[in-house]
C-alpha cells in the first residue's frame, strides 16, 4: 500500500508522479487548443515538438531520480497528451482526490490507475460532478490550502476557468480543520498573459517562509494582500508580466531549500540563489509553451 502524505509544496520529496511526452501525438488543431497559449504557438507554427519535450522531461527525472525520489510515469497512451498530471489529481494529507477536469481529458486517470490501486480505497475521493477542481488550483501550505478559481458568471464560457465555487467548497467541507482560502483569478481565453490558468501560475510557496507571485493575476487586490501579510512583502518575489507568461512562478520544490527551475529565469534563479536555495536549473522552455512547466507536470504522493 502506498502511505500518502502531502501537507505543503517544499517538504522533502520522497515519491511523484511525473507525466510523459512520449507519444504526444500530432499538433492539435486550433479547435481542440484548451488554453491561449497552446493556441499562440500553433497559430504561429511553433508548437513544441514531441522529440524535444521528451529531452525536457528526461532532464527533469535525472534531477529527481539525483534526489531518490521513487518515480512513477502514466501508462503509455498512443498520441495523447500526458504531460500534465498536476490536472488530474492531487493529495491533500493522505488523501488522493481525483480531478473532475476537461471529458476530453478523462483517459488521463485511467493511465494512473495502477498507481490509485496501491492505495487504501478509502483516502481515494472523487468529487460529484457538479464541483470542477485540477490540482493547479490547489496549493498546501500546512494548515492553510490556498485554492485558485473563477467567481465571474460567465464562467462557463470560459474553457480557462478549471475550478469553480462548488470545487472550493468540496474542499472545505473534506478538510474542515484547515484553513481553506479562495483567490479569484484572471482568466483569458485569447492573451496568455493576461490568464491565471491556475493558481500556480501566479503564486507558490518556495522553503518554509517564502514565495513567488504575480499582482496582476488576482482580480481582487485583496486577495493579493491576505499573501502578502501572511508571508510578508520582502518574502516574496514579485514576477513581471513576460516573467509570468513565461510561468515563473511553476517551478518544483524537492525539498525546503532545493527548487527545480527553468534555466532562462535569470532573475528568479539568482534570487532563490541569494535566498539560500539550491537551484536545479533545467531546459523546460518547450514545454511552457502549452501553458504549463514544472510543478504541473508533477503530482507529489509522498513529502516527509
Amino acid at each position: 500500500m502506498l502511505k500518502l502524505n502531502v501537507k505543503n509544496e517544499t517538504s522533502r520529496l520522497r515519491a511523484v508522479v511525473l507525466g510523459t511526452a512520449a507519444s504526444n501525438g500530432p499538433t492539435p488543431t486550433v479547435a481542440e487548443a484548451y488554453d491561449p497559449k497552446s493556441l499562440e504557438h500553433i497559430l504561429a507554427g511553433t508548437y513544441p515538438l514531441e522529440s524535444d519535450m521528451v529531452n525536457e522531461m528526461e532532464v527533469f527525472n535525472k534531477v529527481l531520480q539525483k534526489y531518490n525520489v521513487t518515480i512513477y510515469r502514466p501508462e503509455l497512451m498512443t498520441d495523447y497528451n500526458q504531460i500534465f498530471t498536476r490536472d488530474i489529481g492531487f493529495v491533500i494529507d493522505d488523501i488522493f482526490i481525483k480531478s473532475n477536469i476537461l471529458p476530453e481529458r478523462e483517459r488521463e486517470l485511467d493511465a494512473i490507475q495502477y498507481i490509485i490501486d496501491q492505495i487504501d480505497p478509502i483516502k481515494v475521493v472523487r468529487p460529484p460532478e457538479e464541483v470542477h477542481i485540477e490540482g493547479g488550483d490547489v496549493m498546501l501550505w500546512d494548515d492553510h490550502i490556498f485554492i485558485g478559481t473563477y467567481k465571474g458568471s460567465d464562467y462557463k464560457e470560459y474553457i480557462t476557468a478549471r475550478t469553480n465555487k462548488e470545487g472550493v467548497q468540496f474542499i472545505k467541507d473534506l478538510f474542515p480543520h484547515k484553513t481553506v482560502k479562495e483567490f479569484d483569478l484572471v482568466k483569458s481565453k485569447i492573451e496568455a498573459r493576461d490568464n491565471a490558468l491556475h493558481l500556480d501560475c501566479c503564486f507558490q510557496p518556495v522553503g518554509p517562509n517564502k514565495g513567488i507571485i504575480y499582482k496582476r493575476g488576482f482580480r481582487e487586490e485583496a486577495d493579493y494582500m491576505y499573501l502578502v501579510k501572511l508571508f510578508g512583502k520582502d518574502n516574496l518575489f514579485h514576477v513581471t508580466r513576460e516573467e509570468m507568461y513565461n510561468m515563473n512562478s511553476n517551478v518544483f520544490s524537492i525539498d525546503s531549500n532545493v527548487v527545480v527551475s527553468e534555466k532562462n529565469f535569470t532573475r528568479l534563479n539568482n534570487w532563490l540563489r541569494s535566498s539560500g536555495f539550491t537551484v536545479e536549473e533545467i531546459p523546460y522552455a518547450e514545454i511552457s509553451k502549452q501553458e504549463g512547466l514544472l510543478r504541473c507536470s508533477t503530482l507529489p504522493l509522498i513529502r516527509d
